[in-house]
């Protein structure tokens, strides 16, 4: 039997709390282990769904979910007979993003549209993860079209509180320990702002590094898959499976290089943004990492940060209105209101005005990229969201500390970073250089040992 996840479900109360995040190699080195055997691992993943996800409502209801995953179960047991040759995922079970298309299953994209209208064939990034051994445990909640109307997800953390958006039922099933592996997507901050609500670790690589093939679009120029992980380690198993050229070698220091980065932190209007508990909090972090001996040089980067914004919105929405004419014409009675009116806004925007944001885009890449160099800083440092997960469910909370990152088309992390004190988890977001995912992850493993995640 299959938990209930929809809005009218109810919700269970447990004795203890529901977070409990599973290393992803420690579970993908035993299952190549054999114990346990793959049989009794699908067991324990059903039933730890079944338990918790009434009270999270992370996955996207399944009628046979069970019966599913042992067949497919039984199916990669007779391809790798010998668990110790099998692939690096072999038997995790991975939580798949609701827009992202999966072979057996349907995609709904949390909306009321009819699945077979957004049929397509399964993604890239899918076949990728069964390639790699992987199991789909199932598909994620996510936001309408991976947009601002939210589905059912709670917070495992307080369920009171939002788990952030559009990835939501991804984060949340990873630090509810449903899965140890989760797909989302980042459009503006839908990996980095879930992760940090939920206390995980959220990968979103450098656009365009993860084929979004067999990924329904919202602003297909910045839409770009990402991973959620209880660990930077997690990560750094799953990111060469899924991304393309992958390198290890690019991610060590060269010839006469420093493995220890020097760290930039934008001043000015970007910090602004941040509420007062949360950006001492953050300040916190960065005093913890200058007494540990790295270097935190304070850059004026985003001058032009409310420009910034619009000009990125604008792009956006255009965007979006593109990818949904065809379905938002037959169908727009059935989109939720916060969808079609950024649909409708998208609409409205002129081919000139998009046409040029997008020079104002690549202008600002450009400067991004020369001001980093000229203040010789490795990493950029920021928190992840405004403040922790709001109050209720009927919002995701602000994108905007990903905005200029995610505009750019830049790698970033969120990393936990503590909690504030009503226990609501923190993120701190590591920014990296387009195209330098490697170095990203090897320089943040350094942070990741020093931040204070009590």
């Amino acid at each position: 039997m299959n938990a209930p996840s929809g809005p009218g479900a109810t919700v269970v109360a447990m004795e203890e709390s529901p977070v409990r995040p599973r290393s992803l190699t420690r579970e993908a080195a035993a299952l190549r282990a054999g114990a346990p055997a793959l049989a009794v691992h699908v067991d324990r993943l059903c039933a730890r769904i079944d338990q918790v996800d009434p009270l999270i409502h992370a996955f996207v209801p399944e009628p046979g979910r069970t019966d599913r995953l042992h067949a497919e179960a039984r199916a990669l047991t007779a391809r790798h007979p010998d668990p110790e040759q099998a692939p690096p995922l072999y038997g995790v079970a991975v939580g798949v993003k609701d827009i992202v298309h999966v072979d057996g299953l349907p995609t709904h994209a949390g909306s009321a549209l009819p699945p077979g209208v957004l049929a397509g064939p399964q993604a890239t990034v899918v076949d990728r993860l069964r390639a790699a051994g992987a199991l789909v445990a199932g598909k994620t909640v996510t936001a309408e079209f991976a947009g601002g109307a939210p589905g059912p997800t709670r917070n495992p953390h307080h369920p009171g509180h939002t788990p952030g958006g559009s990835s939501s039922g991804s984060a949340a099933a990873v630090a509810a320990g449903l899965v140890p592996l989760a797909i989302g997507t980042q459009t503006v901050g839908s990996v980095v702002r879930p992760a940090a609500y939920c206390g995980v670790v959220g990968f979103r690589p450098t656009h365009g590094r993860i084929p979004v093939a067999g990924v329904i679009p919202n602003a297909p120029s910045l839409d770009t898959l990402g991973l959620f992980t209880a660990d930077l380690a997690g990560v750094a198993l799953a990111a060469p499976l899924l991304c393309d050229d992958w390198d290890d070698r690019a991610g060590r220091p060269g010839p006469g290089e420093d493995d220890v980065p020097v760290l930039g932190v934008p001043v000015g209007p970007y910090l602004e943004r941040v509420d007062p508990e949360a950006l001492r909090a953050f300040r916190r972090q960065l005093e913890l990492l200058s007494t540990r001996g790295l270097m935190v040089r304070q850059i004026d980067l985003l001058p032009d940060f409310d420009e910034l914004e619009r000009r990125c919105r604008t792009i956006n929405r255009f965007e979006m209105a593109a990818s949904h004419t065809d379905w938002f014409d037959r169908f727009g009675g059935l989109y939720r209101p916060e969808t079609a009116a950024g649909i409708r806004h998208g609409q409205a925007v002129e081919p000139a005005a998009y046409r040029a944001a997008l020079r104002f885009r690549a202008d600002f890449r450009a400067r991004l990229a020369e001001r980093r160099r000229r203040a010789g800083v490795d990493l950029l440092l920021a928190p992840s969201a405004t403040g922790p997960a709001p109050l209720g469910l009927g919002g995701t909370g602000s994108a905007v500390m990903s905005l200029p990152w995610s505009c750019a088309g830049l790698p970033a992390l969120s990393l936990p970073a503590g909690v504030t004190g009503r226990g609501l988890p923190l993120g701190l977001q590591v920014v990296g250089e387009a195209g330098a995912d490697e170095r990203l992850l090897a320089r943040a493993a350094v942070l990741e040992r020093v931040l204070d995640t009590a």
